[in-house]
C-alpha cells in the first residue's frame, strides 16, 4: 500500500464532499421553504421513501426528523407496492430520494401517492427527472461528481443528500420552537436526556439511608455514621432536622493535619462545616453535579425551602445515573 497516495485519495474525497456541500447553499431557495411548509403544517407524518444508498440516507432523515420534533418514518418504495403503501394517509407527507430521479420503485408508487393528495417532496440529482417533475417541490442535490474515483458508487451524492435532509429538520425544528427539554423528552436514555430531566429527588437517600448526627455527637458517633452510610460524610442536624452543616472526608483529612485528636472527646458541631452548600429535591440532578465541581465536593445534604433535611446525594449517585 502506497501511504501517500492513500491520504491523497482520502484528502480528495473529503475536499470534492465539502465543495458539493457548499453548492448547495445558492440552491436554498423559495421551494427549500415550501418543503418545510409542507412538513411543518403535516397532520399525520412525515414519510421519507429511497432504494439502495438512497435508502439508508432516507432512513436516517427520518429518524432525524423524528429526534428534533417531526414525526417521520421510513417506508421501502419495494415493499411499498407489496402492502406497505397502507402505512401512508392522506394527513401525511412524502420525501422521496432518488439520485437519477427515475427510480423505478419509486415512480411506480408516485401515483398513488398522488391519489392520496399528500404533498410529495422530492429530493433528486437531476431537475429534469420524472420524479422532480411529478414531486410538489423538488430539491435539487446534484453533484459533479462522486468521491469514488470510477464515479459510480454513491458517495458524494449522499452525502449532499444527507446534509440536505439534516438542513431541513433544523429548519422544521427551530421553526416549531423545539427545546432541549423537548429533545431530553425524546432521547430518556441517553446522557442529554438524564441531565434535562433527571431530578435530586429521583436519586437521592431517603428517610434511615442519610448520615446525621446530632450537634452534641463526638467526632468518633460522626466517623461511624459516615462509615456506616457510605456517602463521604455526615450532615448535622438539631431536634427539628433543621440542617445545621456538614462533616466530609475532607474535613477529617484536614483535622488530624493539625496534630493529634481526641475523636471520644472533640463534638463535631466544633469542627463541622457550617453554611454548607444544599440542594433542593425538585433541582436537576446536573445542578448537583455543578455545585459539586464549582466547590470540589462529592456530596450534597438535600432539603426543603424551609432548610429541613429530606436527603442527600453524592458524586457515585450521579454516576450511576449516568448523569456525568
Amino acid at each position: 500500500m502506497d501511504n501517500n497516495k492513500v491520504l491523497t485519495l482520502a484528502r480528495a474525497v473529503i475536499e470534492n464532499e465539502a465543495h458539493a456541500t457548499l453548492a448547495l447553499l445558492p440552491r436554498l431557495d423559495q421551494d427549500f421553504v415550501k418543503a418545510c411548509e409542507y412538513m411543518l403544517h403535516c397532520q399525520g407524518r412525515i414519510v421519507v421513501i429511497g432504494m439502495g444508498k438512497s435508502g439508508h440516507i432516507a432512513n436516517k432523515i427520518a429518524a432525524t426528523l423524528a429526534s428534533t420534533g417531526s414525526p417521520a418514518f421510513f417506508v421501502h418504495p419495494g415493499e411499498a407496492s407489496h402492502g406497505d403503501l397502507g402505512m401512508i394517509t392522506d394527513k401525511d407527507v412524502v420525501i422521496a430520494l432518488s439520485n437519477s430521479g427515475e427510480t423505478d420503485e419509486i415512480l411506480t408508487i408516485v401515483p398513488l401517492i398522488k391519489r392520496l393528495h399528500v404533498p410529495l417532496i422530492s429530493l433528486t440529482g437531476n431537475p429534469q427527472s420524472r420524479l422532480a417533475h411529478e414531486a410538489s417541490v423538488n430539491l435539487d442535490v446534484s453533484v459533479e461528481k462522486e468521491a469514488c474515483p470510477l464515479g459510480l458508487a454513491p458517495t458524494t451524492s449522499t452525502t449532499v443528500t444527507l446534509v440536505m435532509g439534516d438542513a431541513l429538520a433544523i429548519a422544521l425544528l427551530e421553526s416549531r420552537g423545539f427545546t432541549a427539554d423537548d429533545f431530553a423528552r425524546s432521547h430518556p436514555g441517553g446522557r442529554l436526556g438524564k441531565r434535562l430531566l433527571l431530578h435530586v429527588a429521583d436519586i437521592m437517600h431517603r428517610d434511615a439511608a442519610i448520615p446525621t448526627v446530632a450537634a452534641d455527637a463526638t467526632l468518633s458517633a460522626a466517623l461511624i455514621e459516615m462509615t456506616r452510610k457510605g456517602l463521604g460524610m455526615t450532615t448535622v442536624i438539631d431536634a427539628q432536622h433543621q440542617l445545621l452543616g456538614v462533616f466530609t472526608d475532607g474535613d477529617l483529612r484536614r483535622i488530624l493535619d493539625h496534630g493529634e485528636v481526641n475523636v471520644h472527646q472533640i463534638k463535631i458541631a466544633d469542627i463541622m462545616t457550617r453554611h454548607c452548600k444544599s440542594i433542593h429535591a425538585n433541582q436537576l440532578a446536573a445542578a448537583a453535579l455543578q455545585i459539586m465541581d464549582s466547590k470540589r465536593i462529592n456530596a450534597l445534604p438535600v432539603v426543603d425551602e424551609h432548610n429541613t433535611l429530606i436527603g442527600a446525594i453524592n458524586m457515585h449517585d450521579l454516576l450511576r445515573s449516568g448523569v456525568v
